[in-house]
């Protein structure tokens, strides 16, 4: 009978000893342009030269993030400036020029919000353009093209400038080139915050 059990206790032995763990998924990684990317608290000592008085108002949008997080521009811009650059995936003009802008949010990080209008896009590609890219701001899809309309956006890239309360400052159909855009946000953040 000891005979008989033996090669069962061996076989039990080398398949228990035998069998590895199976590796544990790696998560996947989060949405780029969601709400992680969403700015910390006002700098207090943020300085700005006040929005000309014959401004127009911006116009105000809701929409959600990458990660479906609920997203209201009227809230960053009550309380610093927002810079919205519209984009899509696909757009080698956008591509061409997101690294000095990404660069450009970065540097002003917290004191003035960068936030991507991603559109006539797909989520997936969204994705994979914001992580080839770096980006690192907050990015609002809007699949409808709903917010580039209330902006007279019709092709990526463009760029809009949103001063604090919400005033129209300018837009830049085409983009422009992140020396230009960092002049003018200096002109808008005072010198003593560089």
């Amino acid at each position: 009978m000891r005979r008989a059990l033996l090669p069962l206790l061996l076989a039990a032995a080398l398949l228990g000893g035998c069998s590895t763990p199976e590796p544990e998924p790696e998560p996947a990684p989060a949405p780029a342009g969601g709400a992680a990317a969403l700015p910390g608290p006002v700098p207090a000592d943020l300085a700005l030269r006040p929005a000309p008085g014959t401004a127009p108002a911006a116009p105000a949008f809701t929409g959600a993030l990458t990660d479906g997080t609920p997203f209201a521009a009227a809230e960053l811009w009550a309380q610093r400036p927002v810079v919205l650059t519209f984009f899509s995936s696909w757009c080698t003009t956008c591509a061409s020029s997101q690294a000095a802008l990404s660069e450009l949010a970065r540097s002003y990080r917290d004191r003035v919000v960068f936030v991507g209008v991603a559109g006539a896009d797909q989520a997936d590609e969204v994705q994979d353009y914001l992580r080839a890219h770096r980006v690192e701001y907050p990015v609002v899809l809007d699949d409808q093209q709903t917010i580039w309309r209330s902006y007279a956006v019709r092709e990526p890239p463009a760029v809009v400038l949103v001063a604090k309360g919400g005033a129209l400052l300018r837009g830049w159909p085409g983009g422009l080139d992140a020396p230009t855009l960092d002049r003018r946000l200096r002109e808008l953040v005072l010198a003593d915050q560089q």
